[in-house]
């Protein structure tokens, strides 16, 4: 009886020590998983920094102020009640700027106070219907944009508004140029305006 005592004594210490060896094996994948995933998101921040670098460059050129650009006439022309005027803004600033989109307009009568109008973006004449795109100017160098406008009345209108000047605001701009010019949109004051655009990119335009 005491051999069996000695041979279960020595299993029960066996199955011990193996049960503790085993019970220990998983901590230390653990601790190498956990470290893996830290080093994998390093390389965020480095590639964000890498994008914002990238659009500083690219806005770098700064937007025309208006009181470096001058307006002018430069060209239109009318058939079959659809008038077609374009206008120009020239820079007379230092250095190179950037103009986008499209302008504002308001008509004004001969006093300066404002008449009636109506400005709509693009539109469907084809002279007006163009992509807005980003023009760079140096100093001489001008943009331009058309004005559409039927001079036909319509509905109950005897007669329509008839400017003696215009205010031109540049796109992306809270001031504003006058510039005398007699326009007399019908349909409440409605002028159709483009974008501005450089010279010879506007294939539908009479002028410049």
């Amino acid at each position: 009886m005491s051999w069996r005592r000695g041979l279960c004594t020595a299993a029960v210490v066996l199955l011990g020590v193996l049960g503790a060896a085993c019970s220990s094996s998983p901590s230390t994948p653990s601790t190498t998983t956990t470290s893996s995933s830290s080093t994998s998101t390093t390389p965020t921040p480095a590639s964000t920094s890498s994008t914002v670098a990238t659009s500083t460059t690219t806005a770098g050129t700064t937007r025309c102020a208006t009181s470096a650009l001058t307006a002018s006439v430069v060209g239109g022309s009318g058939a079959a009640g659809t008038i077609e005027t374009t206008l120009g803004l020239k820079s007379t600033g230092g250095g190179p700027c950037v103009l986008g989109g499209y302008p504002g307009l308001q008509l004004l009568s001969s006093s300066g106070a404002s008449l009636p109008t109506k400005v709509i973006r693009g539109g469907h004449y084809s002279f007006t219907s163009m992509a807005p795109t980003t023009v760079t100017l140096t100093t001489g160098q001008s943009v331009y944009f058309n004005i559409g406008y039927s001079d036909v009345p319509v509905d109950n209108e005897t007669s329509c508004p008839t400017s003696s000047s215009l205010e031109v605001t540049p796109p992306n701009s809270y001031t504003h140029l006058v510039l005398t010019v007699s326009l007399a949109p019908c349909g409440g004051g409605t002028l159709v305006v483009s974008p501005v655009f450089a010279a010879g990119t506007n294939t539908q335009t009479t002028a410049p």
